[in-house]
């Protein structure tokens, strides 16, 4: 099957670009030894040494991720995400109070929570993009509320109320809100993916599934582990496909000024990865979990590439922002993620 992100790359802004390849050089023995410190000091700790646990796990990744020969940096502060993390326990205890409070309590602290999400995540992306830095210069994220809004909540809901007729469109929607907000110093990114692209995909992942579920189903009435194996393998494969698909053609779509990006990743190799990551961890109870992560890494960044249509030295870091302390801190806190990888 051809890989979509071939229909997606425009000729035009790739012709004669160089080729850079992205790299992680992260080993698995050295991360178990800050994994297995940060866990225990967690524990030891009831749970403030979580923040120093995270920004020392994303240090190693940053600092073993390598573009044209030099790596990132996380430069986030642990206090900073302490203190963000007990904001979150004490709303997180106010909200508990509030929901059982009463019916009426509960279903307006529910509301607010659910309006409230979109700043957070909004603050949230913020603040991560600011904490990476590549050759001294930093991400930024201007996404405002109401996009936020209409990404996460808006079009996800009509496309419930559609029977998923607009959910490629929701799709499309969220990428485009998070890459166009984002920027390297002053450089803007652009997504010039199309909603047609996601109906590809879903309708592609559809027919996968679809014979998947019916002969697993007539297996299970006859030969249960037959059919119990169909299932979790198809549903396997079928996973496989929507998310190299999908992340192939988030990367294919995204432009940094003139420079591109070649994402190829393959259905074997990430479900090999995936499936002997899940068998190992499984098996050593645990203890395979920091070397899972660093071979997912190794395998992500070795299918990524940059098109760079000219020197990176042109870049220009951006001013520095004011930006609302206990913002950035409610975003870090309740930890939302919304990234399409």
């Amino acid at each position: 099957m051809q890989e979509l992100s071939n229909d997606i790359a425009s000729s035009e802004s790739t012709e004669g670009a160089q080729s850079l390849p992205f790299e992680f050089r992260g080993d698995g023995v050295e991360y178990f030894k800050i994994w297995i410190v940060n866990v225990l000091l967690t524990i030891l700790t009831l749970g403030i040494y979580s923040a120093w646990a995270k920004v020392r796990s994303n240090r190693y990744f940053y600092s073993n991720f390598y573009l044209d020969g030099e790596s990132f940096r996380y430069l986030a502060n642990p206090i900073t995400i302490l203190k963000s993390r007990i904001i979150a326990v004490l709303l997180f205890v106010v909200y508990l109070v509030l929901v059982n409070y009463s019916t009426l309590v509960s279903t307006l602290s529910v509301v607010a929570v659910m309006l409230a999400s979109p700043f957070f995540i909004v603050r949230s992306i913020a603040f991560s993009n600011r904490m990476t830095a590549y050759r001294n210069i930093q991400f930024r994220f201007r996404g405002d509320y109401p996009q936020a809004f209409a990404a996460i909540i808006g079009w996800p809901i009509l496309g419930v109320l559609t029977l998923g007729i607009l959910y490629p469109f929701s799709m499309r929607k969220l990428n485009e809100f998070i890459v166009n907000n984002s920027s390297y110093g002053t450089a803007r990114f652009q997504f010039t993916a199309k909603t047609n692209d996601y109906v590809v995909i879903l309708l592609r992942f559809i027919l996968i599934m679809l014979p998947v579920g019916f002969f697993g189903g007539i297996f299970l009435n006859f030969v249960p582990l037959v059919g119990a194996f169909i299932l979790v393998a198809g549903y396997m494969a079928g996973m496989a496909f929507l998310m190299t698909r999908t992340t192939n053609l988030y990367f294919n779509a995204s432009q940094l000024g003139a420079h591109g990006f070649d994402s190829r990743l393959e259905i074997p190799g990430l479900l090999s990865i995936y499936a002997t990551n899940f068998l190992l961890t499984v098996i050593t109870l645990g203890l395979f979990l920091p070397f899972a992560r660093v071979r997912l890494a190794r395998y992500r960044a070795n299918c990524l590439t940059l098109l760079a249509a000219s020197s990176l030295d042109g870049f220009i870091a951006a001013e520095q922002e004011q930006v609302n302390a206990l913002g950035e801190e409610l975003g870090e806190v309740f930890d939302f993620d919304i990234g399409a990888i």
